[in-house]
C-alpha cells in the first residue's frame, strides 16, 4: 500500500513510450480488495517499461498461478531492483494482458499498470532507464567521435610534423643552392676580371703598334702592310674577347639575379624556421615546474634541466614577451631551487624541480643573474632583483677570498676561468646599473683588472682560458667582445679585430655533417677549440658559432658607429655567413610532442671531446636548448651580456 504522503500517478501519465530494458522485479498475487497475498514472491524481468507500467517477462510459472493471472481481476504487488537504488522500488499493479510465449517452457508475457508507486521514485526507474537504453549508442558514438577525433589529431600531428621537416629541408635547399649560386658568381667574376685584363693588354698592344705605324716613311709600303695586318689581328682578337665578355657580364648579371631571389627566399625560410625553434622551446616547458630539459634525444640526462641553460631561456621568452614563461623559471629559482650556502646547483630534474647533481660552479649562478636583470629591463618588475642580488653577494664573497681580485669556477674548486670572470663582470656592471651602487661597480673592476692581469697578459696569445691556463678556448673570444666591449678592449690595450682573426684561424673548421635524410652537407663554424689539439678531427659547436656571429654583429654596429661603413660590411657578412651555416645545422624534433619543429643538435659530431673537460651529448640528432636559443640571440642581434634599452 502507498505511505500516506506518496504521491500517486494520474492515470493519463500512464501511457508512455516504451523502453526496451531489463530489470529484476519480485512480486506477489494480491486480493483486488488487498491485504490477502495468493503467493509467495516470484521473480521476473522487465520487458519494456513506461513511466505507467511495464511489461513483466516471468519463466517457470506455474500453470495454477498462470490461470490465476488470466483472470485479470487479482492485483500485483512489486518491488523493482535498479542499480542506482540502495532498497527496491515499490509498487502495486493492475494487470491489462497476458501473454503465453512459450507455454511448455511456461514463460509468459504480464502487461500492467501501476495503480500507485512514488513520483519520486517512479522518475529515478525512468532515468535510469533512458540512461541504460541511451548507453550502448551514446558510448558507441563517443567511441567513433573518439576514434575520428584521435584520428583526426593523429593525421594533423603527422601533416604538421612532415610541414615542418619539409619547410628545414626547403631551406636546407635554398642555403645549397645560394651557397653554388655564389660560387658561380665568383666564377663568372673571374673570367670577367681575366677578359678585362686581357682586353687592357690588347688596347695597349694596338696602340702600341699604331704608335710604331707613326714613325714609319710613308715610303715603307712593306713595313706598314705588316703593321696594318697585325694591328687587323689585333683588333679582330678585341672583338672575339669583347663578345665573351659581354657574355659573361650577361651570365654574371643572371646569376646576381637567380642570387637575388634565393637570398629573398632564404630570408622568409630562415624567419620561419627560427619561429618553429623558439616554438620547440616553449613546448617543452613543462607546466607544472616551468623547467625545460636542456638536451631532446640523449636518454641519459634526458630529464636534465641545466642551470645555464634555464637561464638562457629565461632571456629568450622575455624577447620573445612570453613573460609568463619567463617568470615560471625565475620563480622556480627564486622559490623552489634547491641551493647550497647560497649556491645554485648546476642541474636540476625538468619534472619536480628535484637536483640533477650537487655540482656548483660560478657561471650558471651568475647567468641565472644575468637573466634577472635582462627580464627586468624588460619588464621594469623589480621583484627578483632581490635574488639576483643574493647571487652578487655569494660571488662577490667568493671574489673577496682572492687577493687578486679573481673569482674562482666554484666554491669547492681551485681553479678559475676566464669565462667565469667576465661572466661576473657584465653581472656586476648590469647591478651597478640599475641599483647605483658601488659594491657592484667595484666588484665589476675588480674582474675586469684580473682578466687583464691573468688572461689579457700574452701578446702571442689573446685570451687565456683562465688563470695559468693557455688553453684556447672559442667562448672566451666571443664573450670578451660581447661582455667587454670593442670601445673599452681598446681601452684596456686588446685589439678587437684581433681577438676576432686570432680565433678565426684557430678555431674556424669546416667539416660533414651528416642530416636526417643520410645526406651530407659541408658546414663552416667554430670549433670548441682548435682542431689541431684534438684528435677527434674538426667539430662545429652550434652554440659557440652563434656567439661568434652575436660578436660579429658588435664590431658591425661598432665600425658603423665609426663611420667606417667597408669594414662594418665585412662583419656584417661574416655575421650572415655563419648563420646560414647555423640553418644547414637544424634538425627535426625528434618527441612526438616535438611534432618535427626544428632545433639545433648541439654539436655536429655525438659523444665527442670539447677539450674542456666535458663531452658532446650522445645522438645524432639530439635537440639542444643552449645551441637553439643562442643561435635565435644571433639571429636577432641581442646579446645577453650587454643591457640595452
Amino acid at each position: 500500500m502507498p505511505h500516506k504522503n506518496e504521491k500517486l500517478i494520474p492515470a493519463e501519465h500512464r501511457k508512455y513510450l516504451r523502453l526496451d530494458t531489463v530489470f529484476p522485479v519480485q512480486f506477489r498475487l494480491e486480493e483486488p480488495e488487498g491485504g490477502v497475498f495468493l503467493s509467495d514472491w516470484l521473480q521476473g524481468f522487465t520487458n519494456n517499461i513506461s513511466r505507467g507500467g511495464i511489461c513483466l517477462a516471468i519463466n517457470n510459472l506455474d500453470p495454477e498461478l498462470f490461470e490465476l493471472l488470466k483472470k485479470k481481476n487479482i492485483k500485483l504487488s512489486l518491488e523493482i531492483d535498479i542499480p542506482i537504488s540502495r532498497k527496491p522500488i515499490p509498487a502495486r499493479a493492475s494487470i491489462v494482458w497476458v501473454k503465453d510465449i512459450l507455454k511448455d517452457k511456461h514463460q509468459y508475457l504480464i502487461g500492467i499498470n501501476y495503480d500507485y508507486i512514488s513520483a519520486k521514485q517512479n522518475n529515478k526507474l525512468m532515468r535510469y532507464a533512458w540512461l541504460k537504453k541511451l548507453f550502448v549508442p551514446v558510448a558507441l558514438a563517443l567511441v567513433v567521435i573518439l576514434s575520428v577525433g584521435l584520428g583526426a589529431n593523429s593525421y594533423l600531428n603527422f601533416k604538421l610534423t612532415q610541414g615542418n621537416k619539409l619547410l628545414i629541408e626547403k631551406l636546407a635547399v635554398v642555403l645549397k643552392d645560394s651557397s653554388l649560386a655564389k660560387q658561380k658568381i665568383e666564377e663568372v667574376i673571374a673570367q670577367r676580371k681575366s677578359f678585362v685584363s686581357k682586353l687592357r693588354i690588347l688596347q695597349e698592344q694596338i696602340k702600341s703598334v699604331q704608335s710604331q705605324k707613326e714613325k714609319i716613311q710613308a715610303g715603307d709600303l712593306i713595313q706598314i702592310k705588316q703593321l696594318n695586318d697585325l694591328i687587323g689581328s689585333l683588333a679582330k682578337e678585341k672583338l672575339v674577347l669583347e663578345s665573351k665578355l659581354a657574355v659573361v657580364v650577361r651570365n654574371e648579371n643572371i646569376a646576381a639575379k637567380e642570387l637575388t631571389q634565393l637570398d629573398q627566399k632564404k630570408v622568409v625560410l630562415e624567419k620561419a624556421n627560427f619561429d618553429k625553434m623558439y616554438q620547440w622551446l616553449k613546448i617543452h616547458q613543462n607546466s607544472r615546474t616551468g623547467l625545460v630539459a636542456s638536451f631532446e634525444g640523449d636518454k641519459e640526462i634526458a630529464n636534465w634541466s641545466f642551470t645555464y641553460d634555464l637561464a638562457l631561456l629565461i632571456q629568450a621568452y622575455t624577447q620573445f614577451l612570453d613573460f609568463d614563461r619567463a617568470k615560471q623559471i625565475l620563480d622556480f629559482f627564486a622559490h623552489d631551487a634547491k641551493r647550497k650556502n647560497g649556491w645554485f646547483l648546476n642541474a636540476y630534474y625538468s619534472d619536480d624541480g628535484a637536483p640533477a647533481e650537487y655540482i656548483m660552479h660560478s657561471g650558471p649562478n651568475l647567468w641565472v643573474g644575468l637573466a634577472i636583470m635582462q627580464y627586468m629591463q624588460s619588464t621594469k618588475d623589480k621583484s627578483y632583483l632581490g635574488l639576483a642580488e643574493s647571487i652578487a653577494a655569494t660571488i662577490i664573497d667568493l671574489q673577496d677570498q682572492d687577493a687578486g681580485g679573481g673569482i674562482r669556477g666554484g666554491p669547492t674548486v681551485g681553479w678559475y676561468s676566464t669565462e667565469h670572470n667576465l661572466d661576473a663582470y657584465a653581472f656586476f656592471n648590469m647591478l651597478a646599473k640599475v641599483t647605483g651602487k658601488t659594491i657592484y661597480s667595484g666588484a665589476a673592476a675588480k674582474a675586469i683588472n684580473w682578466i687583464v692581469n691573468n688572461t689579457y697578459d700574452r701578446s702571442d696569445l689573446p685570451i687565456k682560458r683562465g688563470k695559468g691556463d693557455s688553453t684556447i678556448a672559442t667562448d672566451t673570444y666571443a664573450w670578451s667582445i660581447a661582455a667587454v666591449g670593442p670601445e673599452k678592449l681598446l681601452t684596456l690595450g686588446m685589439d678587437p679585430d684581433k681577438i676576432l682573426e686570432f680565433v678565426e684561424e684557430n678555431c674556424s673548421v669546416e667539416v660533414n655533417f651528416m642530416r636526417a635524410n643520410a645526406q651530407s652537407v659541408k658546414i663552416k663554424g667554430f670549433d670548441f677549440a682548435p682542431q689541431r689539439h684534438t684528435a677527434r678531427g674538426g667539430v662545429v659547436s652550434s652554440e659557440w658559432t652563434a656567439q661568434m656571429v652575436v660578436s660579429y654583429k658588435i664590431m658591425e654596429e661598432f665600425y658603423l658607429k665609426k663611420g667606417d661603413k667597408s669594414k662594418a660590411a665585412s662583419y656584417g657578412k661574416k655575421a650572415q655567413m655563419y648563420l646560414s651555416e647555423l640553418g644547414n645545422m637544424i634538425i627535426s624534433s625528434s618527441s612526438p610532442s616535438g611534432q618535427g619543429q626544428g632545433c639545433l643538435p648541439y654539436a655536429t659530431l655525438d659523444q665527442v671531446d670539447t677539450g674542456h673537460g666535458w663531452v658532446t651529448p650522445k645522438g645524432s640528432h639530439t635537440g639542444s636548448v643552449s645551441g637553439t636559443t643562442y643561435t635565435l640571440f644571433a639571429y636577432y642581434g641581442f646579446n645577453p651580456l650587454e643591457l640595452k634599452e
